[in-house]
C-alpha cells in the first residue's frame, strides 16, 4: 500500500473514531467511506500489477 493510500485509511479510521465520540453520523459514514475508497484503489493497483506480470510472462522471449 503507497503511503497515499495508506494515509487516507488512516484519516478515514480518524474521522469514523471522531464521528463515533461525538455522535455526528455523517462525519462516522465520510471515515468509513474514505477506509472503503483506500482499499479499493489498492486493490485496483494490485490487480495491475497481476495482470501486468501475466503479459510480461506471455510476452517473454525466453523460450
Amino acid at each position: 500500500m503507497t503511503d497515499k493510500k495508506a494515509m487516507d485509511k488512516l484519516k478515514g479510521k480518524a474521522k469514523e473514531a471522531t464521528g463515533k465520540v461525538t455522535g455526528d453520523r455523517r462525519k462516522e459514514a465520510e471515515g468509513k467511506s474514505d477506509q472503503a475508497k483506500a482499499r479499493a484503489e489498492g486493490a485496483l493497483g494490485a490487480t495491475g500489477d497481476r495482470v501486468k506480470g501475466m503479459k510480461d510472462s506471455l510476452t517473454d522471449d525466453d523460450r
